[in-house]
């Protein structure tokens, strides 16, 4: 009894290593997409009079620093300054929910080497992609005619102008900052070696992540998962909110499930709410940056990357048939793909960088 006390013991600890090693390897990626691409990303948001091009500037920006709280830190900071507008903002926040999903369909791409993990964990993913998607196909064409989000922003900003902005730290960062700063620092700060460095301890961890995953889920803490943090969806979406709260990164956030659905400890169907709470929780550093401006525009805009998310939430998840079409969806990808690995690869490049890369050179 004693010995196996123990033998659980170590395994807890191993696990909370390989996490450590996880989450560091996603601080990594995202640190070599931002010095191939911060520069760039401030460029593509300068000039987005045309929604469209600003949609898809949102998406490649984001794609690129690996953080939608980046870009609309970005946005927010640009309208703050007056060289972006209001009406020209709101399309980028768009985009920039689109393109954080990037980052845990790279994470999904760890379990490609094992077929029907592969298959779970990419359709885990993609269902964050494919609600976003959907939500920017129906509140788009409303902002454009109507100026929903603008109208509705603007009139809640106005109440919270001189209210002054918040710092918070995340714990997470705090953990494993000093180790990726000296991880980038010993790689020379060149991009390339990080970014494949990076893979490799995301490939290497994920891959005794869900061993050890499954095996002390399976024995002891299952329960406490399926009822307490992925129970109802008014729950699970509570606990995404607050996780990503906490960490400041809806990337983080969803990536950290992928890992369990690739196991098959957590389902489809479970986690889909807890990407949409992450889509909420994400919207809290731009809002924070916002209210110290104290620029009402600035303001107005981090209040619309709220509204956006909880509108899309209302509209998709309440209902049945819609709720489940992002699921079919995101099922029918991993299905095609389980068969012929190499279309995810060809799907995230298509999707994150070739398309928007056309529409904003030809929208131009």
């Amino acid at each position: 009894m004693l010995r196996e006390g123990w033998k659980s013991w170590g395994q807890v600890c191993l696990l909370v290593v390989i996490l450590y090693l996880f989450l560091v390897s996603i601080g990594l990626m995202g640190t070599a997409f931002k010095l191939f691409g911060k520069g760039l990303a401030n460029q593509l948001l300068e000039a987005t009079a045309n929604p469209l091009v600003g949609l898809f500037a949102g998406i490649l920006a984001t794609t690129l620093v690996q953080s939608s709280s980046t870009t609309t830190s970005i946005a927010v900071g640009m309208v703050a300054a007056g060289s972006l507008t209001v009406q020209g903002a709101v399309p980028i926040v768009m985009g920039a929910n689109i393109g954080t999903s990037v980052t845990n369909t790279l994470v999904s791409m760890g379990h490609i080497t094992r077929r029907e993990e592969f298959k779970r964990a990419l359709a885990g993913a993609t269902v964050h992609d494919f609600f976003n998607l959907i939500a920017v196909l129906i509140l788009l064409p409303l902002e454009i005619a109507f100026g929903y989000l603008q109208s509705l922003s603007t009139l809640v900003a106005d109440a919270f102008v001189g209210i002054g902005g918040l710092k918070f730290s995340s714990p997470l960062k705090l953990a494993t900052e000093p180790v990726i700063t000296f991880l980038a620092d010993l790689l020379g700060q060149s991009p390339w070696p990080i970014l494949i460095v990076s893979l490799m301890v995301m490939y290497l961890s994920l891959k005794y992540l869900v061993d050890l995953a499954r095996g002390l889920v399976v024995q002891r803490a299952e329960r406490v998962l399926h009822k307490y943090m992925f129970g109802t969806p008014l729950v699970t979406m509570l606990f995404g909110v607050i996780l990503t709260l906490l960490v400041q990164s809806s990337s983080i956030t969803t990536s950290l499930v992928i890992p369990l659905v690739g196991a098959g400890i957590l389902t489809l169907e479970q986690i889909f709410p807890y990407t949409l709470g992450a889509n909420i929780g994400t919207t809290v550093t731009a809002m924070l940056a916002a209210l110290a401006t104290g620029n009402v525009a600035a303001i107005t805009i981090a209040f619309s990357h709220l509204f956006f998310n909880l509108t899309g939430i209302l509209i998709i998840y309440p209902i049945r048939f819609i709720r489940s079409v992002p699921i079919r969806l995101a099922r029918g990808l991993a299905d095609l793909t389980s068969r012929s690995r190499g279309l995810a690869v060809v799907y995230v490049v298509v999707v994150f960088y070739v398309i928007p890369g056309l529409v904003i050179f030809l929208g131009r």
